[in-house]
């Protein structure tokens, strides 16, 4: 028999949708992939053109899980555009398309702006999808174990307060 102890740690991850934020300034890259993940997942796509729009919606948006930006667009380069993201948002993970030509750029990119991955255009649908959901269990994972911490030191606090008053009591 099997003991099954449920703390309601599985219902809350059903809820809160898994928010993938795509930055690429070519319309049918942002509608492929868009098209890509509506058929195959139950995340949700917000694309952007625009990659001040876009730092503009992770500034203001706690729910964002993934953000997916292009390398070469007008407004700034994909690097500077997941740097921001990164100051603003360490915890979620960032993923650059780049083309073959920049891949020397996106290498050295992931350790300056803290990459989860980069991406080769023309890229393979199957591939996007498992990085995909690679980075979301990356940041669901972050997530978890933040809580735990959290956790951990509040009752920490509580033990020490609860320590305080005990000597006090006998002093």
């Amino acid at each position: 028999t099997h003991c099954m102890l449920n703390n309601g740690e599985g219902m809350s991850e059903k809820v809160s949708p898994q928010i993938i934020v795509l930055v690429d300034d070519e319309e049918m890259v942002l509608i492929s992939i868009r098209s890509l993940i509506e058929l195959e997942t139950d995340y949700t796509c917000v694309p952007f053109k625009s990659a001040n729009e876009a730092l503009e919606f992770v500034a203001s948006s706690n729910d964002i899980s993934l953000v997916v930006s292009d390398y070469l667009m007008p407004e700034m380069d994909g690097i500077t555009f997941l740097a921001r993201v990164r100051q603003m948002r360490p915890d979620i993970p960032r993923i650059l398309l780049t083309g073959y030509a920049d891949k020397e750029n996106a290498i050295k990119a992931i350790n300056e702006v803290g990459l989860f991955q980069y991406i080769e255009k023309p890229w393979d649908n199957s591939d996007l999808l498992m990085i995909f959901r690679n980075g979301l269990e990356k940041q669901q994972l972050m997530r978890k174990l933040q809580e735990k911490i959290d956790e951990i030191n509040k009752a920490y606090g509580d033990l020490d307060s609860l320590h305080r008053e005990i000597v006090k009591a006998f002093v």
